[in-house]
Parts: structure tokens; C-alpha cells; sequence
């Protein structure tokens, strides 16, 4: 079997029958900030064949820190168009769909859940991250669930389990809760950290969102309205590229390894 050269290295280690499957398996990533980015990127990298990529929001200077598609040059661009002319420079034949789009369950019919294999939710909003989360568990999808990456800075204390058996993770906490409330028993991964740090800055002593906002005008009729989103957060939380990536990465391998893994045994391992 013929191997993609920009996967050689990886054939390696699965076999190019593992390739073959790979190129055939569709990925759906709901977030594209400094966990979903990244996450996106290893897959793709990975010769994932079809990526499914959403996130609504445009590129701010302060993304640039820590999420791949945002640079000097992106600012102010979709952040899921942006990034879907990133992955097809890395490979030309995957099959990237970009949707510049808030997820909630109102509109889960724009999304082709029908011919998914894995979701990733990297989504930051609470409310649409437990829809994403009942609508996998209901389709009885394969997905995997990015807690809080905000306020770290030690990528080693990034850990993944059952999302009951979360622990010193504020937003883990909030999606137990939410789910509780929500009559949720389901089961599934969570990629969580329970690193804590003091919160060092206010909103207040941070540009964006204010009059002095380094952001240029964002692609939306109204330039008032694209800061909004930012001002209006009572706290903005401090990220490092170091811990955002790490846990991008995790997602990635997550399904990854659930792919290579035969009965009784991991591939990886």
C-alpha cells in the first residue's frame, strides 16, 4: 500500500493500513481557540482525511499569544476560515469545512453529525458546550470535552478523565452542575487541569475591549458591536500558549489512540 510521504514518519509506527483509515475518518471541532486550534492542526497533521471545523468569532491581537491561526497578519479574520486555509497548506487533499458559526442546540442541524466518527468540543460558553455535550451523548457519538485552560501555566498537570471524576477544575465543576441540573447521567472524557492560580489582573487594567483596544475593525457590519463580546466580561482570564496547545494536543491524541487501539492493546504504547 502507496504511502502519503507527508505521513511517512507517522506509518511508522501504524502501518499504512492505520493511514488508510485515518484518511477516511471525519473529525468534527467545535471552538477554535487555543485548546480546538491546535487540536485541529495534530489531526490534520495526523492525515485525518475530513475535518469539520466551528467557531464564530474573528481574530483579536490577543489571540495571537496562543491560538495557531491568529498572527500579525490574520488579525481580524474568521477565525475558522483562517485556520481552514492553514490545514489545506499543511495537506491539500484533506477535506476541510469551515463553519463561522456559534453552536447551540438551536441550529445542531447545520452540522452533519449523521457522518461524524469523533467530535472534539473545545467550546468556551457554558450553556453551548452542555447542548454539544447532550447532543453527542443522545447520537451516541465518540467525543471528547476540553475543560478550562485559562489562569495555568504548568501543561504537566493537564490530566483526562470521566468528567464525574473531575476535580480542581472551576469549569469542570460548572458542566457537572449544569449536567445535574439537566438530568444528564451520561459518562464521557474530559481533558481537565487542577492547576490554580491567583487571578493577577482585572478586566479593567486590559485593553481589550476598551477605547484603547489594539484590535483593528472586525469583519461585522457594526465595528462598535466586535468589541462587545469583551467588554462586557467581568474577568478576563490570563492563557499560555504552553497549556492551551498541551491540552489540543491531548484531544487529538484521544482520538487518535482510539483509532490505533486493537483489543487489549494500544498501538502507542
Amino acid at each position: 500500500m502507496a504511502v502519503n510521504p507527508l505521513f511517512q514518519r507517522l506509518s511508522i509506527i501504524t502501518g499504512p493500513e492505520m493511514l488508510d483509515r485515518l484518511r477516511q475518518t471525519h473529525v468534527m471541532i467545535f471552538g477554535l481557540g487555543g485548546v480546538g486550534s491546535w487540536c485541529a492542526e495534530a489531526l490534520v497533521r495526523s492525515g485525518v482525511g475530513k475535518i469539520s471545523i466551528v467557531d464564530s468569532d474573528t481574530i483579536c491581537i490577543t489571540n495571537v499569544n496562543r491560538q495557531v491561526q491568529a498572527t500579525s497578519r490574520t488579525l481580524g479574520a474568521f477565525k475558522a476560515d483562517t485556520l481552514k486555509e492553514r490545514l489545506l497548506e499543511i495537506n491539500p487533499q484533506c477535506q476541510v469545512a469551515s463553519f463561522c458559526k456559534v453552536f447551540s442546540k438551536e441550529n445542531a442541524e447545520l452540522f452533519d453529525f449523521d457522518n461524524v466518527d469523533f467530535v472534539i468540543d473545545a467550546i468556551d460558553s457554558l450553556s453551548h458546550k452542555l447542548d454539544l455535550i447532550e447532543l453527542c451523548s443522545r447520537l451516541k457519538l465518540t467525543f471528547f470535552s476540553s475543560m478550562g485552560m485559562a489562569q495555568k501555566l504548568d501543561p504537566t498537570r493537564i490530566k483526562t478523565a470521566d468528567i464525574w471524576e473531575t476535580s480542581g477544575c472551576p469549569l469542570a465543576r460548572l458542566v457537572r452542575q449544569g449536567l445535574r441540573k439537566r438530568g444528564f447521567q451520561g459518562h464521557f472524557t474530559a481533558v481537565y487541569s487542577d492547576e490554580s492560580l491567583p487571578l493577577r489582573v482585572s478586566a479593567a487594567d486590559i485593553p481589550c475591549g476598551s477605547a484603547q483596544c489594539l484590535c483593528p475593525a472586525r469583519n461585522r457590519a457594526d465595528p462598535d458591536a466586535a468589541v462587545e463580546w469583551c467588554s462586557s466580561k467581568k474577568i478576563i482570564n490570563g492563557s499560555a500558549v504552553t497549556v492551551t496547545a498541551a491540552a489540543g494536543m491531548i484531544l487529538a491524541s484521544l482520538a487518535l489512540r482510539s483509532m490505533y487501539e486493537a483489543p487489549g492493546e494500544s498501538a502507542l504504547e
